[in-house]
């Protein structure tokens, strides 16, 4: 079996021009990571563990390395794709769960949970029902699941967040600090999920500010460290 990840060499800088310095994110990292395996990335704050998420997702270029993904139809380097090819594997495969909701105006709760399960064919009413179900299971009341999460709270855009990202299984999950500003309802509701989706296979790299909440899932640990900043010297 192969594994889902292999990382190979990783590295990501920030060209910061009009201060002729570069930030060094991380350099040299090397992983694989299996089905069903929960990778903790540790470190202090700001030392690039949100970075190196969101370069495996593709949202960063990195500067060197390899990210092969490994799809039923052979393996994929993430870090040189076309952007069509993410595209569709962030549709299908690779999932993206931060603490944060970019919430379009005027659609309701429950119609945002359920975009991910009719995006993948699943017919509207069943969709709307496996969202509301859902919502009610991170904890959003009754009477918000057709309101606009654009008037909630931030504690309350966060579950539907949660829930639209975790509805639909992917082989491979992202997390980036989920558990921030959630109540003790919903961090055990999205821990359960979690348990679930890793039983089911599903391959995933962690960020948590109290790793503590989900201890019984990791498997292994990655610690990053600080980097200094780097001065552009004129040639």
């Amino acid at each position: 079996m192969h594994p889902v990840l292999e990382v190979r060499n990783l590295a990501k800088q920030f060209q910061m021009h009009h201060l002729g310095q570069r930030l060094h994110a991380f350099d040299g990292i090397s992983f694989t990571l299996q089905a069903g395996e929960f990778l903790l990335l540790r470190g202090p704050n700001g030392v690039g563990k949100s970075t190196l998420l969101r370069t495996l997702y593709r949202s960063y270029l990195p500067r060197a390395g390899q990210i092969w993904y490994h799809t039923e139809e052979g393996r994929i380097d993430l870090a040189t794709a076309a952007d069509v090819d993410i595209a569709l594997l962030r549709r299908r495969e690779i999932g993206f769960v931060t603490q944060f909701l970019i919430a379009r105006p005027r659609v309701a709760a429950e119609d945002i949970v359920a975009e991910p399960l009719r995006r993948a064919g699943i017919a509207a009413p069943e969709a709307l029902e496996e969202a509301r179900r859902w919502l009610a299971e991170f904890g959003v009341k009754r009477d918000l699941w057709r309101a606009y999460p654009t008037t909630f709270s931030g504690g309350e855009q966060q579950k539907v967040n949660l829930a639209r990202a975790l509805i639909l299984p992917q082989r491979l999950l992202l997390l980036d600090e989920p558990t921030a500003s959630l109540d003790a309802g919903a961090r055990a509701a999205l821990i359960r999920r979690l348990a679930d989706l890793k039983a089911a296979g599903v391959a995933m790299i962690g960020v948590f500010h109290h790793p503590g909440d989900v201890a019984g899932l990791i498997d292994r640990e990655i610690e990053l460290t600080a980097r200094e900043v780097a001065e552009d010297v004129a040639v």
